[in-house]
């Protein structure tokens, strides 16, 4: 009878649940975001705003974006004002999705390691399930998620716990097995909640610097994810 893989200190990552956030954390979307909400202020007569102002906006859905937009544009909107002008941005984000969007640097070749050594990985972000397929389809990411967990697949969006816990459900893992990789507080708290180990990147979009998040680990780039899961993962299994 043949043995068994090991899930030990040798190869903590092997059947371990990886969740990362799309925008900010995966793929640097801000110009292609903030470029749609610079169009809609435009259209309705309002200053524009710059890509550093509007950046800390991104992470909790588009009509969060369009709220502080609008706001920042010294034109806070009423409840009635958001539906039409959400839907006016997303028919036009969605054409132009991947303009600008890259991934960052070394996120392919960091998924790919954590793939091949035996990692789930599972999208869970605020924005749209099929805006996020949209996108990694557009950057031949697709492929290296188990699954992808949007706003409208989740009974909860972050930073409730429930729209972490259905991701990593999803993929068939466990919270005792999983870690939570994001930029910004919508990360954080669901992480937190969840009682899910917290890895944030120091280059997303954030309201609240990342470091002041007090993450359990903090990287400069994605050539540092693997080893950051590897021993978050190994501590667990301690």
């Amino acid at each position: 009878m043949a043995a068994s893989r090991s899930v030990g200190p040798e190869n903590p990552l092997s059947g371990a649940v990886i969740a990362l956030d799309l925008d900010g954390t995966l793929v640097d979307t801000a110009h292609d975001l903030i470029g749609t909400l610079n169009w809609l202020l435009a259209e309705e007569g309002l200053a524009t705003l710059s890509l550093e102002a509007a950046r800390p906006f991104i992470g909790r859905g588009a009509r969060w974006l369009i709220e502080r937009g609008f706001q920042a544009a010294d034109a806070p909107l009423a409840a009635g004002d958001i539906p039409p002008l959400l839907a006016r941005f997303l028919t036009r984000y969605e054409a132009h999705i991947a303009d600008e969007s890259l991934p960052f640097p070394g996120c392919v070749e960091a998924l790919g390691r954590l793939k091949a050594q035996g990692a789930k990985l599972v999208v869970c972000t605020n924005k749209l399930t099929g805006l996020s397929t949209t996108l990694l389809d557009a950057l031949d990411m697709t492929r290296l998620f188990d699954a992808v967990i949007g706003a409208d697949r989740a009974p909860a969006i972050k930073p409730d716990p429930r729209h972490l816990t259905a991701a990593i459900s999803e993929v068939g893992g466990s919270l005792g097995r999983a870690v939570m990789v994001g930029d910004a507080a919508t990360d954080a708290g669901a992480a937190r909640a969840a009682s899910v180990p917290l890895i944030l990147v120091s280059f997303g979009y954030t309201e609240t610097p990342a470091r002041d998040l007090a993450p359990d680990v903090l990287i400069d780039h994605f050539d540092e994810l693997p080893a950051a899961c590897a021993r978050l993962l190994g501590a667990c299994e301690g």
